[in-house]
């Protein structure tokens, strides 16, 4: 390893996105059998959670382009699983919502990826799945947050800078 380099097995951007890599993989598993990807079960599990939503707050909730989630809801409309009206009742939004049978194909797809996460999880005590969700919200708001503390500063005491102690 160069002086400057990341020590991959310790590093926790690259343990993420290992993890995060073999959950995407699991999931694909026992979704493709459903003929659904993890972006296609993500847009139906959105829309059963906020029904009505638009296309563009679809994009940001599966982490996926407009155009991207443009073509999958061309998809779901012509599959059956979602409907949307040919013009917005206010505004430019077409609210989108669940169909029947969108909401049929999402049950299934929904205990599959449920089986998925009690096999990642199926190690760790409730406390442990508490502290691990706790540790991963707060990686999130320091990565989201325009103010995250460098953690190389810090004040007199060691505590990172900008830290509420």
């Amino acid at each position: 390893m160069s002086q400057d380099g990341v020590d991959l097995p310790t590093s926790v951007g690259y343990l993420l996105k290992e993890a995060s890599s073999a959950l995407r993989t699991a999931m694909e598993a026992v979704l493709r059998p459903l003929g659904m990807t993890v972006t296609h079960y993500s847009c139906l599990e959105l829309l059963a959670q906020r029904p009505g939503l638009s296309s563009s707050a679809l994009a940001r909730g599966a982490f996926v382009t407009r155009q991207s989630m443009h073509v999958l809801l061309q998809t779901l409309e012509q599959d059956g699983s979602v409907t949307r009206p040919a013009t917005a009742p206010t505004g430019k939004v077409l609210p989108i919502r669940l169909t029947p049978l969108g909401e049929e194909r999402l049950a299934a797809a929904s205990a599959a990826v449920r089986a998925v996460e009690r096999r990642m999880l199926g190690e760790l005590d409730e406390a442990e799945v508490a502290e691990a969700r706790r540790l991963l919200r707060s990686l999130v708001h320091a990565l989201r947050s325009e103010s995250a503390p460098d953690p190389d500063q810090r004040d007199d005491e060691g505590t990172p800078a900008n830290v509420a102690g």
